[in-house]
């Protein structure tokens, strides 16, 4: 048995039984357990953390993993261009009511808080 897999990838080896295992399974050939988890699909939300008005363009950008300053701009022009700043401006209402609001990141020091119990006073 050579060290090395036949596609050229690296070995890898099963987290429950440790034998070895190709690097494109999704289950151990010897002991059938799952190697890999689910991948979700990214969902467009409204920007938490990079918002000017409603996190649309923000959103967009995390969603398309760009600079949310490009979507912004793109967006200007496509909103002026087109139909006039009232399209623009309808499609942003409606783009800020159908897609759903992110989950806020909790900051590390409500973390540290939510880690520690409170001390008792005696």
């Amino acid at each position: 048995m050579s060290k090395w897999p036949a596609s050229g990838g690296e070995v890898m080896f099963c987290l429950h039984c440790g034998g070895e295992i190709a690097d494109s399974s999704n289950y151990c050939a010897s002991c059938g357990a799952r190697q890999r988890q689910m991948t979700s699909c990214k969902k467009l939300t409204l920007s938490s953390t990079d918002s000017k008005i409603a996190g649309v363009c923000g959103g967009i950008a995390e969603y398309l993993n760009v600079d949310p300053t490009v979507v912004r701009l793109i967006w200007l022009a496509l909103s002026i261009v087109p139909g006039g700043i009232v399209g623009g401006l309808v499609a942003y209402l409606v783009a800020w009511i159908v897609i759903p609001k992110a989950h806020a990141p909790v900051s590390t020091a409500a973390n540290a808080a939510m880690v520690q119990p409170p001390a008792k006073t005696v």
